[in-house]
């Protein structure tokens, strides 16, 4: 059995060997952020992803959840990685390679064609099941107020405006749908013409509005031709209910607080951003 690879811990690394008695690492694709170790391996069986969670991690449980309930119509159709292995108490999970570049800095990410393969994608996602949750909102909302009471940059004057706009909103039920959560070009694939998905880390069930904010805070900004192109793949655009606006605000605050706390500065800026134009309009 190899020696344990960067990022896994004894228990991993043993549990590794039994999936794969042979294989070697040929790249560490890790963010470097979160505790999530992500390698690329080859094996005799070919190239395999290997991802594993460290102590703190609770990602990985969602995305060995995604891979066994969700990710099925996408796999069939060759656009998302099967699951081969997966252990959620050892923290540890092992699929197949997709090929194809990322999309985040490559010309795709600017070419409309690929927001609308990106919406229609998302459409057969969202459609596999849903469920009405009496409750999303009041957590949703008890969770940035937690956010707002931690380390953050955002002003108190604005922090006090959004503790009342907060108060005032009403917490309707939410029709919830399998959600990837992080739905942007970082994690997708671009393989001669085809987009493919990747890092189910967030996955959970939501609000549909989950997966259109991070897009229509970064790359629709100035591109209305992207978000029209993956609306017209979506087949409908959420972003005009009654929820958006609550959906924005609850985004903005998350971005600005995580990312404060682990020093993505780029999105700690977007964040501040969001919450300016969220209380320019209230």
């Amino acid at each position: 059995m190899p020696s344990a690879p960067p990022g896994l811990d004894a228990a991993q690394a043993e549990l590794l060997g039994r999936w794969l008695p042979v294989y070697e690492v040929v790249d560490d694709m890790s963010w470097g952020v979160l505790e999530t170790t992500v390698l690329r391996v080859e094996t005799p069986g070919g190239p395999r992803v290997v991802k594993a969670g460290g102590p703190a991690d609770h990602h990985l449980a969602r995305e060995i959840r995604a891979h066994r309930e969700w990710t099925g119509p996408w796999v069939a159709g060759g656009r998302a990685a099967r699951l081969i292995e997966a252990d959620a108490e050892a923290k540890l999970l092992l699929t197949e390679y997709l090929p194809g570049r990322l999309v985040q800095d490559d010309p795709a990410a600017a070419d409309p064609a690929t927001y609308e393969q990106a919406g229609a994608l998302l459409a057969v996602f969202h459609a596999q099941t849903s469920v009405v949750d009496g409750t999303f909102e009041r957590r949703a909302n008890a969770k940035s107020l937690s956010w707002l009471e931690g380390p953050h940059r955002i002003a108190p004057d604005d922090v006090a405006r959004l503790r009342a706009l907060i108060a005032g909103w009403p917490e309707p039920p939410a029709v919830c749908v399998p959600t990837h959560g992080d739905w942007q070009p970082r994690n997708w694939l671009i393989d001669e013409g085809t987009l493919r998905v990747i890092d189910f880390g967030r996955a959970d069930l939501r609000p549909p509005l989950e997966d259109f904010e991070r897009l229509d805070s970064g790359e629709f900004v100035g591109r209305p031709d992207l978000a029209a192109a993956f609306t017209s793949g979506y087949g409908s655009d959420p972003r005009r209910s009654p929820a958006w606006q609550r959906q924005r605000t609850r985004a903005g605050i998350s971005a600005a607080c995580w990312s404060f706390r682990f020093g993505v500065r780029e999105l700690e800026q977007r964040g501040l951003r969001m919450i300016a134009e969220v209380l320019a309009g209230a």
